[in-house]
């Protein structure tokens, strides 16, 4: 590997930086909600979290439910989701020390089977017979182990860009981190040793690696104003203890999850894989799960990378809208 000095790190963190790294405002679709018709602290093991919904929890159709990623992230990615609650409840949430929920800080809280818990305590606290569990990279984690679990309680699953193993997920990482300009690739790993590089390199060079495979827009202005009206719309000590430093770099108590072997107590017919078309949980790698479970479908979205309710709404909800109604029954 060819040295880079400090003055050179330097240097390429500024060149990074100076780059335009998003071109665009994500879109916002038309009817989103951004109040919610309900809102509640609901108990769940460790404390209580902050539940939204908009539309009819009585309704004819089962409600929708979705899980935001992290660890640590919180709801207001999914804000267009809300676009669905004309045709059915749409509860938002955000997990325990996330967003507005309460923030006890016990790590003792932040393993696998006590996040499962909490989605089945807002399922009964709501008295929901049955529900759609949507979950994203993270919360695609909780949903898979959920649906392992619960199937009983599913309308349908869709597991979105979601972390069913990390060997896999690095294995993504690493071929979309040796296809960036040998600059920011250098650099990204050098990033990886501490100390290595100056902090304000490594987060242009991260942020460089996000704008192509994690967020490809920047929110619309008002989803913006709603995040920053957040307690907390990240919180990093999470994300550091389950996960580690960055998305391609785990070192957290997750650096060995593997729940491939879920995938075969899912119900293929009602479970949905979904990725963008630039993902870092690549659409090969999640194309490749949806294969390991009989019956279940994948779906690439176009133009999207990570957040792809962020990125391309009108395409994700032209594809959830027939998928849903498809299993409500």
């Amino acid at each position: 590997m060819t040295m880079l000095t400090r003055r050179a790190l330097m240097a390429l963190g500024a060149g990074v930086l100076a780059a335009p790294l998003r071109a665009a405002t994500a879109a916002m679709v038309a009817d989103v909600r951004l109040r919610p018709d309900r809102e509640e602290m609901i108990a769940v093991p460790g404390g209580r979290v902050y539940v939204r919904i908009n539309g009819d929890l009585a309704g004819s159709r089962p409600p929708l439910v979705l899980l935001h990623g992290g660890p640590g992230s919180s709801h207001w990615y999914f804000l267009n989701a809300t676009a669905l609650a004309g045709d059915r409840a749409v509860i938002l949430y955000d997990q325990l020390d996330s967003g507005r929920s309460e923030a006890p800080g016990d790590a003792a809280n932040w393993a696998v089977p006590r996040f499962v818990a909490e989605l089945e305590a807002i399922r009964a606290h709501l008295g929901l017979t049955r529900w759609h569990v949507l979950g994203a990279s993270w919360g695609g984690t909780v949903a898979l182990e959920y649906g392992a679990r619960h199937g009983d309680r599913l309308a349908s699953l869709i597991l979105q860009s979601p972390l069913v193993s990390t060997d896999l997920w690095l294995a993504d990482a690493r071929r979309l981190k040796d296809a960036m300009p040998d600059a920011v690739r250098r650099l990204l790993d050098l990033c990886d040793t501490p100390g290595a590089a100056p902090q304000a390199a490594c987060d242009a060079a991260t942020e460089a690696f996000y704008a192509r495979h994690v967020r490809r827009a920047d929110p619309p202005a008002a989803v913006a104003a709603y995040r920053d009206a957040l307690p907390r719309s990240f919180s990093p000590d999470i994300y550091r203890f389950m996960w580690g430093r960055a998305e391609f770099t785990s070192t957290g108590t997750l650096r060995s999850y593997d729940g491939r072997p879920l995938l075969g107590r899912l119900d293929g017919p009602r479970t949905l894989f979904v990725a963008g078309e630039h993902d870092e949980a690549t659409p090969a790698t999640v194309a490749g799960l949806a294969k390991a479970v009989p019956g279940a479908r994948f779906a690439e979205v176009p133009d999207a990378a990570h957040t792809i309710m962020n990125d391309n709404p009108a395409a994700y909800l032209a594809l959830l809208r027939p998928w849903l109604a498809e299993h409500d029954a």
